[in-house]
């Protein structure tokens, strides 16, 4: 039987990913330009919305280079020691000039030189790592997955900072919640944080999504572009709306396929982000899922509320991925079948 080419594992790459061409493009080539402009990106999105996968996008495709060093940290322990940690374990030269060079002794690292006092500066030890980095005109990507305002990453960031002043050849790529990257850049110290160009993981393309359904399931495109639709574009949906009609008989759309969508979007992603919004976020989605688009002015009808008081839960709103506002006047869930999640946990309370 034929593997399923579709599947909900968050951060791994699935057989039908829809890869964000530009966006990777864009990165890459920035970093492998002669002179770098932009040292520090970040990617920004909903949960479910591809951050991950295209982070590892990126560093598949730096990867194939030699020039290249890539690095994964997390930022829940100490970033710079597990930094300096996995440089003494990448690449065979790192490790013999450690051992010949810099006594990490302290922190566990590499042989315990007695010929040289121990560094007791970890920052100290990875600057002169990364000058032997730079000697051999290579270069070091550090990618941070699921990013938020630790203790650690402030300390790393504002390392970065320095390293990058120092012209030493290190570069951070950043995926994250849009709150929680706000809350780092909103550091007195990491005001450069601002200026980090953001990449916001837009919905896929309708037409591409209705395209791979149809050559990976051998339906028409009309009915491609009706599941397409329903997935509102949104990289998890595609995912398990796939992964779900793939299983069905003659991979045609029924209730028992949506039943499992809607579990699937339930378990992996909506019920992570409804905790964490505040209960009179959710009394305005509860009223905002009533259409498919509202007007503002009919949604201040229906809840008796003032503009200025509705402004404030619209950024928030907007912020964490849940509705659009981009036409004047209207506003408008954006997840796909947000309306039944919410309809049902209304229920419950």
């Amino acid at each position: 039987m034929e593997r399923n080419p579709f599947a909900i594992n968050f951060g791994m790459v699935p057989k039908q990913y829809i890869s964000r061409d530009i966006l990777i493009d864009e990165i890459t080539e920035e970093l492998q330009s002669e002179l770098v402009q932009n040292p520090c990106f970040m990617l920004t999105g909903t949960r479910g919305s591809g951050k991950t996968v295209t982070m590892t996008a990126i560093e598949k495709k730096l990867g194939e280079s030699e020039d290249w060093i890539i690095i994964r940290l997390n930022p829940e322990r100490n970033m710079l020691e597990s930094l300096v940690a996995k440089l003494y374990d990448s690449r065979e030269y790192l490790t013999k000039f450690i051992d010949a060079s810099v006594n990490l002794s302290k922190f566990g690292i590499g042989l315990n030189i007695s010929t040289k006092s121990p560094v007791a500066d970890i920052e100290s030890a990875l600057e002169i790592i990364l000058k032997e980095v730079r000697k051999r005109e290579k270069r070091l990507l550090v990618t941070v997955d699921e990013v938020s305002n630790t203790p650690y990453m402030r300390e790393f960031a504002s390392s970065f900072q320095i390293m990058i002043r120092e012209e030493l050849p290190i570069y951070l790529i950043m995926a994250g919640l849009y709150e929680n990257i706000r809350s780092l850049e909103n550091e007195k110290n990491l005001t450069f944080l601002y200026r980090t160009p953001k990449y916001e993981m837009e919905p896929l393309n309708i037409t591409l999504i209705a395209d791979r359904y149809s050559k990976t399931l051998g339906i028409n495109h009309e009915t491609a572009m009706e599941y397409a639709i329903i997935t509102k574009g949104y990289p998890f949906a595609y995912q398990a709306l796939g992964k779900y009609l793939w299983e069905e008989e003659n991979h045609q759309l029924n209730t028992a396929v949506l039943i499992k969508l809607d579990e699937a979007l339930r378990h992996y992603v909506y019920a992570k982000i409804w905790s964490e919004l505040s209960q009179k976020d959710k009394w305005y989605m509860s009223f905002i899922i009533q259409k498919e688009q509202m007007p503002v002015s009919e949604l201040l009808e229906l809840t008796k509320q003032k503009k200025n008081e509705f402004s404030q839960y619209r950024v928030r709103l907007k912020e964490k991925g849940l509705i659009n506002t981009d036409t004047h006047g209207l506003v408008s869930f954006k997840l796909p079948r947000f309306d039944v999640f919410v309809k049902n946990e209304m229920i419950k309370i």
